[in-house]
């Protein structure tokens, strides 16, 4: 059996990345903070015939993250593939703009994106080196490569996951230990705008981009998705 845990498991882009392995035979484990929330979305994928569980944890606490990845990887047999997308930054911290930004503004985000993410790669990594095997993908939008000043402090830590991932990528690829890690930054909002001139893409049109990484682009450290004149996927 296969599996992929989601951390950041939203409505929207964790479920449609869900459904892409699940559809492909993966067992499912989805990561975040509110059970019920969790809960409904196990019943959407069970329903559909995706064998799917709910492991609550807040990324902001990595003991509890650490023990919900180890939960998931005993259910399921291990972890396979590793996706990690906190949802939630709108709404929990202020966005600020460069000259306004105070050092606790990108602290927070720090510990959401890059903490969060390196925490939980050291629960998975391991045994997918020793299987020779595995693929750790980390999600920023597209601020990470392309600065936006409106979002400045989101765009900072953003830019450190980003770095980071593509290290740990050369970092595998060089020691040949089989693993693949990559970012996949997105350069639309998601279901909706949210960021005036930024456009929205649906999460179906983003979550091909995961599967490919996965399979047949496993030598690349990044995808970015972008929507093209006519509103059509580049990746």
């Amino acid at each position: 059996m296969t599996s992929i845990a989601i951390v950041g498991a939203g409505p929207q882009l964790g479920l449609t990345i869900a459904r892409t392995f699940g559809s492909q035979g993966f067992d499912v484990a989805l990561i975040s903070r509110n059970r019920t929330k969790l809960d409904g979305l196990v019943g959407e994928l069970t329903a559909e015939g995706i064998n799917a569980g709910a492991f609550p944890a807040d990324v902001l606490d990595r003991n509890a993250l650490t023990q919900a990845l180890k939960d998931a990887a005993v259910q399921f047999g291990g972890i396979d593939v590793l996706e990690y997308s906190p949802v939630g930054t709108f709404g929990i911290t202020a966005l600020t703009a460069p000259a306004g930004t105070e050092p606790s503004h990108v602290e927070f985000e720090m510990n959401f994106q890059l903490y969060g993410a390196i925490a939980a790669t050291k629960v998975v990594l391991p045994a997918m080196r020793e299987a020779g095997a595995g693929t750790l993908l980390y999600t920023t939008g597209a601020g990470s490569i392309w600065p936006d000043p409106r979002v400045a402090n989101v765009n900072a830590a953003a830019a450190a996951l980003r770095n980071w991932a593509m290290n740990l990528h050369k970092e595998l690829a060089d020691a040949g230990t089989g693993v693949q890690a990559a970012h996949v930054g997105i350069d639309a909002s998601i279901g909706v705008s949210v960021i005036p001139g930024v456009e929205a893409a649906r999460p179906e049109q983003i979550a091909p981009l995961y599967w490919e990484l996965h399979t047949t682009r496993r030598d690349e450290a990044e995808l970015v998705f972008k929507l093209d004149a006519e509103g059509f996927p580049r990746g």
